[in-house]
């Protein structure tokens, strides 16, 4: 199980969870509802930890940049994300009305009564509120950025990676598990039909929003730049299908800053934006999560309008920042947000991380690539002179 990625992983889960679901007594349901209960309450009690780990040390990192082209940057790949959230949203509510007709799950609206339940709980209280969290994490992270010394900023660091730790030693190798069990219910309960064709239609509107997103990046970085935008996003596919199989924005950074120096940005733009925008440009990441939030929603026979899901978007382009470099980690960064914005329950978020997951392959591939259309648009506003690209023509 260790030498598959996480994706395989997923799909074995969610395959193993409706064969074993079909034919399983109510025991041995009870049996993962029980593992389902305990991990939720976990991951409970991890989510106000996740936004203090990596928002805080991450706004006090960034406030200690290099000024102007610190400050363009960010608003760069803040304007993206907000944008392809806000994007996902409309192409949402136009498509999924007839892509999820008579498809519901508003019986599992209460998961103790519509789901077997487990044989006992265990409360796991988180130390914190989410908004609690999120505003300790704000006014962290700003003090860090306005104090001369770094010694609260080492110990904030330290506290992220023990955080990343925990995602990448528990959390995400237990995911499977979790997924497997929610499935296993489902199907025993007779729902995971409806599930399983969801995943199929939003998967796809989420790939084609991905290229769609990022051939308006690249139309405009071209637009600012003169230069060919479908030669500069041919020169991105190394890193679009490095970080396909990474899974992971940090891991492709060489890959990355590697072609956006051959799309033309000067030597210095592209060594401080690329390592930069792997943290905080989350365009892809965004498409998913506001797509698969919706079809959740939906799913539950809740209304979905623009002013409930525009906050969340705002926020969830600040919370990117406390996405951390490993596969799954926008969902997990998220899961606050879904919780106190959008009132996700257990079998909601389970649910969710299912659907996020199954691609996150291709959400990071899609950051990734925009990446080096934010450079371009930086290195420009910046004041400096990209670099000629030759034969570019003869390339296309």
């Amino acid at each position: 199980m260790k030498q598959l990625g996480l994706l395989p992983r997923i799909i074995l889960a969610i395959a193993l969870g409706i064969l074993i679901g079909s034919f399983s007594p109510e025991g041995a349901i009870r049996l993962f509802a029980t593992f389902n209960s305990l991990f939720g309450n976990f991951l409970g009690f991890a989510i106000p930890l996740i936004i203090i780990g990596f928002i805080a040390p991450g706004i006090g990192t960034m406030g200690k940049g290099a000024g102007k082209l610190l400050g363009i940057t960010t608003g760069f790949a803040y304007a993206s994300t907000i944008a392809a959230g806000t994007a996902a949203y409309f192409a949402a509510v136009s498509l999924y009305p007839a892509l999820l007709k008579n498809q519901s799950l508003k019986e599992f609206g209460n998961p103790e009564e519509a789901l077997a339940a487990p044989f006992f709980q265990v409360d796991m209280p988180p130390v914190m509120g989410v908004m609690t969290a999120l505003l300790l994490a704000f006014t962290i992270g700003l003090g860090l950025a306005g104090l001369k010394s770094n010694a609260l900023q080492d110990v904030m660091d330290d506290f992220r990676t023990i955080i990343e730790m925990l995602i990448e030693k528990i959390i995400i190798p237990l995911l499977p598990f979790h997924i497997f069990g929610i499935f296993a219910n489902m199907t025993h309960g007779g729902q995971v039909g409806s599930i399983i064709s969801v995943f199929a239609k939003v998967f796809i509107m989420i790939i084609a929003l991905h290229f769609l997103f990022l051939l308006l990046q690249y139309t405009a970085a071209g637009a600012a730049a003169r230069k060919n935008p479908f030669y500069l996003l041919k020169s991105m596919l190394p890193a679009y299908f490095t970080a396909l199989g990474t899974q992971s924005s940090a891991s492709t950074i060489p890959v990355t800053l590697k072609q956006v120096k051959k799309l033309g940005a000067r030597e210095k733009t592209a060594d401080f934006a690329v390592p930069l925008l792997a943290t905080i440009h989350l365009s892809g990441s965004t498409i998913t999560l506001v797509s698969c939030s919706i079809a959740v929603l939906m799913l539950q026979g809740e209304a979905v309008s623009f002013g409930q899901m525009f906050p969340f978007i705002m926020m969830l382009g600040i919370t990117m920042i406390a996405a951390p470099g490993v596969p799954g980690g926008a969902v997990m960064a998220a899961l606050g947000l879904l919780e106190s914005m959008l009132g996700f329950n257990g079998t909601m978020t389970a649910l969710m991380i299912a659907l996020y997951l199954a691609q996150d392959s291709f959400g990071t591939a899609c950051n990734v690539t925009g990446d080096g259309a934010i450079t371009i648009l930086a290195d420009k506003a910046s004041g400096k002179k990209a670099v000629p690209l030759k034969n570019e023509a003869k390339a296309v």
